[in-house]
């Protein structure tokens, strides 16, 4: 049950940090966003270093730098993609995704679960298809090409990114996303400075890039606690229903429609999550 709390608050942290990145990379250059969101969640894992400990061992050295260089991907091509939009459609794709490899990962590696968690991980994965369900083909809501195979690029990302977390040993405290975060802005950071002259001159909201940065940070973390007490395909599964929060926050602040496969998805993705906590 905790693991189930806390892939629930990852998944929630997830959804409204992909919307405020979303949001802020409409003002200006994706990487203009990228280089404040991530030393922010950078600043909130080091300021959880003194509470939560870390222990630097060299397993959880390489798994966090590899995350962090998935994260730092994932963090590009996401916001991108929800820049291009429409959000209510390119994040439920991206979430599938994401979902998909650590779920074959976590049963690949013999995680044994109960009926009702086997019943539930294919309705929360058919959760997200109907939540990303959009208007007939000609509706103003279908995404172009480019958003797609964007989409599809930031889910796989943030498969890795998850899977390295994963693959981090137990007893490393926070080392492997401090390190990970570390390395993510070293890289997002380089890559801003040699595209500097192509960035623009639009400069990007400090509030809505600084706040993304903080709650991904968050949910990784919580993220990181629920795969340690609990198994992978289940937590990975409940994560990937993050699109529920960007699709809500989408209809209320940008009004963009929630059609009725959407809201059935909704539902569907309540049920699924009932029977993962029956597991």
């Amino acid at each position: 049950m905790i693991a189930l709390v806390l892939a629930l608050a990852s998944s929630l942290a997830y959804g409204c940090a992909d919307f405020l990145g979303g949001l802020g990379a409409r003002r200006a250059h994706v990487l203009c966003t990228v280089m404040i969101a991530a030393p922010a969640s950078l600043a909130v894992e080091l300021l959880l270093w003194p509470l939560l400990g870390a222990t630097w061992s060299p397993a959880a050295l390489g798994w966090g730098a590899a995350s962090g260089v998935a994260s730092a991907l994932a963090f590009v091509l996401l916001y991108r993609t929800l820049a291009i939009g429409p959000m209510s459609v390119l994040s439920p794709i991206t979430a599938l995704v994401s979902a998909v490899l650590p779920v074959g990962l976590g049963l690949a590696q013999g995680e044994r679960l109960g009926a009702a968690a086997l019943a539930g991980i294919p309705l929360a994965l058919a959760a997200v298809v109907l939540v990303s369900a959009g208007p007939g083909a000609d509706g103003p809501a279908r995404p172009s090409r480019t958003a797609l195979l964007l989409a599809v690029g930031a889910g796989t990302a943030i498969a890795v990114q998850l899977i390295c977390l994963h693959q981090a040993p137990a007893d490393s405290g926070l080392a492997p996303l401090i390190t990970g975060r570390a390395v993510s802005s070293a890289v997002t950071l380089a890559a801003a400075a040699a595209m500097w002259r192509r960035l623009g001159p639009e400069r990007p909201s400090l509030y809505l890039s600084a706040g993304s940065g903080v709650l991904d940070s968050l949910a990784n973390l919580a993220f990181l606690l629920a795969v340690r007490s609990g198994d992978l395909a289940v937590v990975a599964v409940i994560t990937a229903l993050y699109p529920a929060g960007t699709v809500l926050l989408a209809r209320t602040v940008l009004g963009e429609r929630i059609h009725r496969s959407q809201l059935a998805g909704l539902a569907l993705a309540a049920l699924a999550v009932s029977l993962l906590a029956l597991g």
